[in-house]
């Protein structure tokens, strides 16, 4: 996969794509990303990109010459330009598994007020949020756009089941996971993951999963199937409710 970030602030991107997982697909080139300045396509001496907004308001907004040739520059056929700003279609894991499958991903990063609208008319840009709340600029989003993309890739994580187990996967939140020491300050690891029954384990991870998501996101039980066994987990998750209930009267 090939990744071209836009931005007037590609330093803030660069120091990202060095560490960790990522660093290490770039090294052995799993993802190619590339970070593309929009000063370079200013029109003046002074690399200016943003101007007062027709109509006045606060802030201003960046211009349609420089940014919309910055895209054009790393466009090519197959591209999927996304514009990061906080009145795009929110991420999810849903899309982020449709982007992964995706040869060529360009992140436009916003900042000020935002773009000029003709911007995203002439690139073609889908505009994309990362959650709903305002940020100063679209690179943090766009960081974390690359990082929850390239982890999908083939050959990225080194346990290539590691993903497939995270929240939001199979449609609902992680469960509780342990390392040594078995018990600390008083708090223990669940003795059924030291029982080495893997059918056990894998009940019991399941019914953490449910309830942790039932607990702090419920709406996303209702988005899912659930199978009969997830209902009777959930049927013995009540019932267990309900008895600690009856205790602390």
């Amino acid at each position: 996969m090939r990744i071209d970030v836009v931005s007037i602030f590609p330093q803030l991107v660069a120091g990202f794509l060095e560490a960790s997982l990522l660093g290490a697909a770039l090294r052995e080139g799993r993802v190619e990303v590339s970070v593309t300045d929009i000063r370079d396509f200013a029109p003046d001496r002074h690399r200016s990109v943003d101007d007062a907004p027709y109509g006045g308001g606060d802030g201003m907004v960046l211009r349609c010459e420089p940014t919309v040739a910055a895209v054009e520059s790393v466009v090519g056929p197959g591209s999927r330009v996304l514009a990061l700003g906080p009145r795009g279609r929110p991420l999810d894991q849903v899309g982020v598994r449709e982007l992964a499958g995706l040869d060529h991903l360009v992140l436009l990063c916003g900042r000020y007020a935002g773009f000029d609208e003709r911007i995203i008319e002439l690139t073609g840009a889908r505009e994309l949020s990362i959650g709903d709340y305002v940020l100063a600029g679209g690179e943090v989003a766009a960081l974390v756009v690359i990082e929850a993309v390239t982890r999908l890739l083939p050959g990225v994580v080194g346990n290539p089941v590691s993903p497939e187990q995270d929240s939001f996967s199979d449609g609902i939140l992680e469960f509780p996971v342990y390392t040594r020491p078995r018990e600390f300050r008083g708090h223990a690891v669940p003795e059924v993951l030291l029982s080495g029954d893997h059918a056990a384990i894998a009940r019991h991870r399941r019914a953490e999963s449910l309830r942790l998501t039932r607990q702090r996101r419920p709406e996303l039980l209702e988005k899912i199937d659930l199978t009969e066994e997830d209902r009777e987990i959930l049927r013995e998750l009540d019932h267990e409710r309900a008895r600690r209930t009856d205790e602390r009267r």
